[in-house]
């Protein structure tokens, strides 16, 4: 019976070369799927404005992780609200905040945008009306509901926006996260508090109120259809701000959010709903004087609620907001929607507008509502940011200009190609055939860096600045170091008598040492520069190390591979002048032959005499 047949001395190459070759057909193919065809470009070559800004307060304690995190999050809302995409907001050490966005937005105008303390206000709502963006529906969308879709020129009804709830703070389900919920005492449960008629003149966003013939619509957006009515006690001066307010437009948003942030607490505003209801429905209002200010709030959390076992938010106030919360409370609980609820507004816009259905004391409060556990937690973050002393100043802006980061970005690319070209003229000059492998491994490292850096650019945000570049030029070094190592230590047995197979299987296991010493040292101190710098360092180190851990995967499932198949080719066992193993060049007198156990000591070279 036939023994099984053994493992070949030289392992299978194959193998490994397949592998490396499927991944890189996946990675490639995943790239092209997904459109990240390209790495994506940091502010200093795709040009753009940064800014850092520090964090200022007279308790140093409020200067902490959790408070800068959410400082963070309403920067990134209130940069993207100028309509600039693809801008980031970075916490830097534990002070410092950085706002990076492309592509030469005014710096100036910017910077003090952000550099705002946010503004955060208990109003009571004066007069709501709801937006139907008609571009944003489908075709085929049924009529509205409170859960369903919108239709132009449909009211939805009071009820589906903002269901009453009696004051135990049991909640029904909302039509959208920010309307629909409710203020509860959550101390004590108290009975709903009915509605006068006489209480106010207001009317209600039912569809019979919006036939009134007191009703002013807004003028509809371009491509939409304005639904709801203007009621209640409303300034004149007011009203047509209010009329003129579109919601449905990005611009008509941002400019009731600027307008708001640089008006007082004191100041009646007009602001919009954070987010659309099923994506197509905005809501409008005309917001109350501030009656309780957001640093009058001494805590905020998210919680489930023991009745109901759903998601609420917990506010606590401090004696001064108690006493105005009361207050306030106390006059809304007599009116009818809109006129009952209390929106909180956040740098003009309105994170949610709960009703309140009975008198609150004791400082403590809920807010119910169809919230999911991430709803919960976002408005809850929002309230507490409000009591935070928190003020920031402007450390440092950078323009870059496209001009300027084209041209950084080409002479990166310039010194790039001149080192690639050098050391491929060197491996080739002086390494002959070999130095074709070197050759193809610098390839197929390339494209894995190329596609790794598109793919990370579009799922994590990795920008590729100017450090960066010259941490994948410094690598294109590694990588040939790593070539080196291994061809030498093949010459060297050769020198020492062996034939070409032997000796790339003998030379590989010292050469693998040499070689994963040195792209640890060079791993760690990446990794020590990414963990212990700031800034675009960081960007440089992430790249070094990144292409690192690539040069170890080239080098195993390519090169060493590679090496073991041509070595059993006889351009290069026979020690072809070309082949850069020739008996010459290696200061070998024998000739080199072919052979499975060959392997004897050089001759001595013959001395000379004078």
């Amino acid at each position: 019976m036939a023994s099984p047949k053994s493992r070949p001395r030289d392992g299978y190459p194959g193998r490994a070369l397949s592998l490396i070759l499927a991944i890189m057909v996946a990675l490639v193919a995943i790239m092209f799927g997904t459109g990240n065809t390209k790495p994506r470009l940091g502010i200093d070559l795709a040009g753009g404005t940064s800014v850092t800004l520090r964090a200022t307060s007279t308790d140093p304690k409020a200067i902490n992780a959790a408070n800068m995190a959410i400082a963070s999050s309403i920067m990134l809302d209130r940069v993207n609200g100028t309509g600039v995409t693809e801008s980031t907001v970075q916490v830097q050490g534990s002070d410092e905040i950085v706002i990076n966005i492309p592509k030469g937005t005014n710096s100036t105008q910017v910077a003090d945008e952000l550099a705002t303390t946010a503004q955060l206000y208990f109003r009571p709502v004066l007069a709501e009306q709801q937006q139907v963006n008609a571009s944003a529906i489908p075709k085929s969308s049924a009529s509205p509901s409170a859960t369903g879709s919108a239709k132009p020129g449909a009211t939805p009804s009071a009820s589906a926006t903002h269901p009453q709830l009696s004051g135990s703070g049991s909640a029904s389900p909302s039509a959208s996260k920010t309307q629909g919920d409710a203020v509860s005492n959550a101390l004590k449960a108290s009975p709903s508090a009915s509605a006068s008629p006489h209480a106010s003149s207001s009317s209600s966003s039912s569809a019979k109120a919006s036939s009134s013939p007191s009703a002013k619509p807004s003028s509809p957006a371009a491509g939409g259809t304005v639904t709801g009515a203007l009621g209640g006690s409303v300034p004149p001066a007011m009203q047509s701000e209010f009329n003129a307010l579109d919601c449905t437009t990005a611009a008509g948003r941002e400019s009731a959010s600027k307008a708001a942030r640089n008006s007082k607490g004191a100041d009646r505003i007009v602001a919009c709903s954070k987010d659309a209801q099923n994506g197509t429905i905005w809501t409008k209002y005309a917001l109350d004087a501030a009656a309780v200010n957001g640093t009058d709030i001494s805590g905020a959390s998210a919680g489930l609620s023991s009745q109901t076992g759903q998601w609420q938010v917990n506010l606590s106030f401090d004696s001064k907001g108690s006493g105005e919360f009361t207050k306030t409370t106390t006059m809304l609980a007599s009116k009818t929607s809109p006129q009952n609820q209390f929106a909180i507004d956040l740098d003009g816009q309105v994170q949610s507008s709960p009703q309140v259905t009975s008198t609150i004391g004791g400082g403590q409060a809920q807010i119910t509502g169809s919230f999911t556990q991430q709803d919960a937690q976002s408005l809850s973050n929002v309230l507490s940011y409000g009591s935070l002393p928190l003020s920031f100043e402007k450390q440092e802006v950078v323009t870059v200009s496209p001009e300027l980061g084209g041209s950084q970005l080409d002479a990166g690319l310039l010194a790039g190609l001149i080192g690639l070209i050098l050391v491929v003229l060197y491996s080739v000059v002086y390494y002959r055939g070999l130095g074709l492998v070197a050759v193809a491994s610098l390839g197929v490292s390339a494209v894995l860096t190329w596609s790794i850096m598109s793919l990370l650019g579009g799922t994590i945000g990795f920008a590729l600045n100017l450090p960066a570049v010259c941490g994948a030029i410094v690598a294109i070094g590694i990588t040939a170091d790593s070539f080196v190592v291994y061809f030498e230590r093949i010459r060297d047995e050769l020198r020492e008598g062996a034939t070409l197979r032997p000796a790339v299987r003998n030379a590989w296991p010292r050469a693998r040492r040499t070689i994963l010493v040195s792209d640890f040292v060079s791993f760690l101190a990446a990794a020590v520069l990414y963990f212990f710098t700031l800034g675009k360092v960081q960007g440089f180190a992430f790249t070094l190390g990144l292409t690192t851990l690539l040069d170890v995967v080239v080098v195993f499932l390519f090169t060493k591979p590679l090496m073991t198949l041509l070595a059993r080719k006889k351009f290069f066992a026979s020690g072809h002048p070309w082949s850069g193993l020739s008996p010459e060049r290696l200061g070998v007198r024998s000739p080199l032959r072919d052979g499975r156990n060959s392997r004897r000591p050089a001759r001595p070279a013959a001395s000379k005499e004078a």
